[in-house]
């Protein structure tokens, strides 16, 4: 096989960008940071098809994965039996896709003899009313809006939102030391590496398309969140959102406080998927998603 895969590192951002909003894809993988934020973690490479595509793989657990090509629609059946082969062919593995958007499920139209293709509910991401989020109008949201109330009334006068740059990686990884610290060891095996990546971006964040907003307090960073624009679905997505728990209010004000500053012309948020974590999910609901953006694991059959 021609596909050379290389692994995935912040140089590579800026070109790999180029291939991607060429379809409709409302996922938060319709952008590349994800790719970058867990590259470490899910030890994800890339093969670049001239420029018509890029192609991903990953491995999770010990098990080799692939995500669907980043390509134009059309060109989707091409760039998967390329994939395809490449497993089978290379690796001497069968092709198994993880986090396959629904809309290509579709227009693949895999037929069921071959291939065996799975709903993943814990993965998919949540969908919201940009605007709903930014007003925190209407009944659904009436308890968000006085969090915010409350949190406006007891810090007036003592709190600021600023827009992020790199300049100000020392306050985060601050900020970030001491909200881990406060997890301790019971916690999701992921944090560590959700940390790890969060450094990566701060590191090479003059590299990467991304935006970034936080909240401070008495001069303090108590919160932040990181988020990239999908130009093509006028879609926020949002990364990472940290705040101090301790604070009422805090993560409604940096919630709506990100998507008014740094995403003025977004029609949808993106706030990924829950993980299967029951309290996630809860959270996740309690801001009446408006949609989602179901994934599917496509696995080929021997």
């Amino acid at each position: 096989m021609d596909l050379e895969f290389k692994k995935l590192n912040a140089q590579s951002i800026s070109f790999l960008t180029q291939y991607y909003g060429k379809r409709h894809d409302r996922t938060c993988d319709s952008v590349i940071l994800d790719n970058f934020l867990w590259a470490d973690f899910y030890h994800v490479h890339y093969a670049v098809c001239g420029e018509d595509a890029v192609l991903w793989t990953m491995n999770i657990f010990g098990k080799q994965y692939a995500a669907l090509p980043v390509c134009k629609m059309e060109d989707m059946p091409v760039y998967f039996e390329k994939l395809e082969r490449y497993f089978n062919e290379t690796l001497g593995l069968p092709l198994v896709i993880y986090l396959a958007d629904e809309a290509a499920v579709e227009y693949l139209n895999l037929p069921p003899e071959r291939y065996q293709v799975t709903e993943l509910p814990d993965s998919r991401d949540y969908l919201y009313s940009a605007d709903a989020l930014k007003t925190l109008s209407g009944k659904k949201l009436h308890k968000k809006k006085n969090h915010l109330n409350n949190f406006l009334k007891n810090y007036e006068g003592r709190f600021e939102y600023r827009t992020l740059t790199c300049a100000d990686r020392q306050s985060v990884w601050v900020f970030l030391d001491k909200w881990r610290e406060q997890k301790g060891q019971e916690v999701e095996g992921h944090l560590d590496f959700e940390v790890e990546g969060i450094h990566a971006i701060l590191n090479n964040c003059s590299l990467l398309n991304v935006r970034m907003g936080g909240i401070y307090i008495d001069g303090r960073l108590e919160a932040f969140s990181i988020g990239s624009y999908n130009e093509r679905e006028k879609m926020a997505i949002i990364h990472i959102e940290k705040a101090n728990p301790e604070i009422t209010g805090l993560y409604q004000m940096i919630n709506q406080q990100f998507l008014i500053h740094e995403f003025e012309e977004a029609e949808v948020v993106n706030r990924e998927d829950d993980m299967g974590l029951p309290g996630l999910r809860q959270a996740k609901m309690s801001y009446a998603p408006m949609d989602f953006a179901r994934k599917y694991r496509i696995t080929q059959l021997l």
